[in-house]
């Protein structure tokens, strides 16, 4: 009998909302590697829907079926996050070509900043090649129906903020 390492991969994002491609990605992620921290963004790059508690709440819903993985609010450098929870590789989703150069162009400052971290892609299954959390949100504010895209909980949470809309 060999041992193995143990590994643990990041998976960080903004997750506003986390999006049933997520929920794939992060649930393939959890088959690959022994540990797997869900690193929710801050995001203070970005003007959020939901507050970052909200957003750690259904990341952590979403997760809770799984038992190798935790989520984690992170603020600041990445390399630092990663550092901080032992991370070996960082797992970061392609749907489609347009992504490609975005995250390729990260994944190399990433190896810059921590070239002791690996950086893999997965991309989503079929049904969820298209979903992202802007057009998610942007169907919600908008008085679309968005169950296919997102979990229960998440549903339920975006109806709520739309109530009455």
């Amino acid at each position: 009998m060999t041992s193995r390492t143990q590994i643990t991969a990041i998976y960080p994002g903004t997750f506003d909302p986390i999006t049933l491609g997520h929920e794939d990605l992060m649930r393939r992620a959890a088959g690959m590697f022994e540990r797997l921290v869900l690193a929710v963004a801050v995001g203070h790059h970005k003007k959020t829907m939901f507050t970052l508690d909200e957003r750690l709440a259904m990341a952590q819903e979403v997760a809770a079926s799984l038992g190798n993985v935790e989520v984690f609010a992170f603020d600041g450098l990445l390399r630092d996050f990663v550092r901080t929870h032992s991370g070996r590789v960082v797992v970061r989703g392609l749907r489609t070509g347009g992504d490609f150069e975005y995250e390729f162009q990260m994944a190399g400052m990433n190896r810059k900043l921590m070239p002791e971290v690996e950086t893999i892609f997965l991309t989503p299954g079929e049904k969820h090649q298209y979903t992202s959390s802007t057009f998610v949100r942007e169907i919600a504010t908008l008085g679309g129906e968005v169950a296919e895209f997102v979990p229960p909980g998440v549903l339920a949470r975006l109806n709520e903020k739309f109530k009455g809309n």
